[in-house]
């Protein structure tokens, strides 16, 4: 099922609902730099953030090195975000909980 790309205000309202992600320089995605505690950790969060993409049918864009995981969020196919984008954050702030460094 194709996914509508969200305007303006829906997008602000869920970027306000998320701590520490950032609208993307490109306007299209939305993006977060995690900080783990340990290489353990950071593969722990991107192994429970896999799973939640498989369940969504969405995957991110990521990278990380050694604790550390930049992820990128947008929908290809709809030219921009949409609500699976918020929902898959919103999964990884989960993932990341108890995970991140204080």
């Amino acid at each position: 099922m194709k996914q509508e790309k969200l305007d303006e205000a829906a997008i602000a309202e869920a970027l306000a609902s998320l701590e520490g992600w950032i609208r993307s320089a490109d306007g299209i995605a939305i993006e977060k730099r995690y900080t783990f505690k340990s290489f353990r950790e950071a593969f722990g969060f991107m192994t429970e953030g896999a799973l939640a993409a498989e369940k969504f049918n969405h995957h991110p864009e990521w990278f990380n090195v050694y604790n550390r995981v930049d992820v990128r969020l947008t929908n290809h196919d709809a030219g921009g975000l949409t609500e699976l984008d918020f929902k898959l954050a919103a999964a990884m702030e989960k993932a990341a909980a108890f995970r991140t460094k204080s």
